[in-house]
């Protein structure tokens, strides 16, 4: 069965994803590779003596078993890279360590016209939450498949988002189909499914949570998608190594800008100053540059976050026209909002040029 060859042939020590793409280009058939005698095995795989023995033995094939029986329980599909289904964008020459395997449950096309990483911080601000929802609400009109990694922060933001607006989403998971990781994201996997999303995942199950596959799911969610959108980032962490994949790649890398003393803008704010990303202000930023046809609303809509002022917004401006310049500190006391949120609206409102930041962390309406 060609299907349990494949998946043996990706439980074998020794073969990565590389090594297997080249040794299907020699040998097609993964099944004929297991019925091969000793001495091809050996013209194969010269010195390797133990990945030659492994492949005799079929010592594989036990575990790969196992691994068909829970997936026909769960309805799991496996898509081995030569499958028309697998997303082919993971087929191109750039993306070589791309997983050979993908076990997939779920029906959304991996394969879709467009489709857009969106990545961050675990520790989203209501801030990075709030403008991740406006940014894929404003996607929707290209129907671009949003995919990222069910983590907690923005990766949640980011799926919740593209349910609610009505946009396809891929979870690519660090582990195996048997669990779900974090557990309190259980539900909003269920409802991915549910709504014609996918989780995704090159482990099989009863992989162990281990720190060390995040980061190599993250080339899977680079991988799948024609740009990454990082939203909030510190200095450090996933969602840097996720746009640097997606550079290897030659994909395209957005990122949103940040005030430079917010420790979630650090990471964005160095991709744009370093030229690793484009400065993102809306989502008709990242259709101008990925060639995307333009439509009516994008004709229309003003480049930028917040298009229309509320009575938050404005009430804050209102105070600030009185005082005339103010600190966070003087908005928060005039106003009796959060500094959270104080903080998140100036934002917004320094990037549409309404107000304009002073020395001394003061602000002031723009004329």
């Amino acid at each position: 069965m060609e299907t349990l060859a494949q998946i043996a042939l990706t439980m074998t020590p020794g073969l990565g994803s590389t090594s297997i793409r080249r040794l299907i280009d020699v040998c097609p058939d993964a099944d004929e590779l297991f019925s091969m005698s000793h001495r091809q095995l050996k013209e194969l795989f010269g010195n390797h003596d133990e990945i030659v023995s492994f492949i005799e033995k079929k010592a594989a094939h036990t575990r790969a078993e196992e691994e068909l029986r829970f997936m026909e329980q769960h309805g799991i599909q496996a898509l081995f890279f030569t499958d028309p289904d697998y997303p082919q964008r993971m087929n191109r020459t750039e993306t070589a360590d791309c997983p050979a395997l993908l076990y997939v449950l779920g029906k959304s096309d991996l394969n879709a016209e467009r489709a857009v990483a969106v990545v961050g911080t675990r520790k989203a601000t209501a801030h990075g939450r709030d403008v991740t929802d406006r940014l894929i609400g404003q996607m929707a009109e290209w129907k671009a498949s949003i995919v990222s990694g069910l983590a907690y922060g923005i990766d949640t933001a980011a799926h919740t988002a593209a349910l609610n607006h009505g946009l396809p989403t891929i979870a690519a998971l660090g582990h195996g189909l048997d669990r779900i990781y974090p557990a309190q994201n259980r539900k909003l996997a269920e409802r991915i499914l549910a709504e014609g999303g996918a989780l995704v995942t090159e482990y099989p199950s009863g992989t162990a949570i281990n720190g060390g596959n995040f980061p190599a799911r993250n080339r899977i969610i680079a991988g799948m998608s024609d740009a990454t959108l990082v939203v909030e980032a510190s200095s450090k962490g996933g969602a840097l190594i996720t746009a640097a994949i997606a550079t290897s790649y030659q994909r395209e890398v957005f990122a949103v800008p940040g005030r430079i003393t917010d420790t979630y803008s650090s990471g964005t704010n160095n991709l744009i100053a370093t030229n690793k990303a484009a400065m993102l202000r809306s989502a008709d930023d990242m259709a101008y540059q990925m060639g995307w046809p333009s439509t009516d609303a994008t004709k229309t809509r003003q480049q930028e976050l917040f298009p229309t002022l509320g009575a938050t917004e404005q009430n804050l401006i209102d105070l600030l026209h009185k005082q005339q310049t103010a600190t966070l500190d003087d908005l928060v006391r005039l106003s009796g909002l959060p500094l959270p949120k104080v903080a998140g609206i100036m934002f917004t409102l320094e990037m549409q040029k309404v107000v304009r930041a002073l020395p001394g962390r003061l602000y002031e309406v723009c004329d």
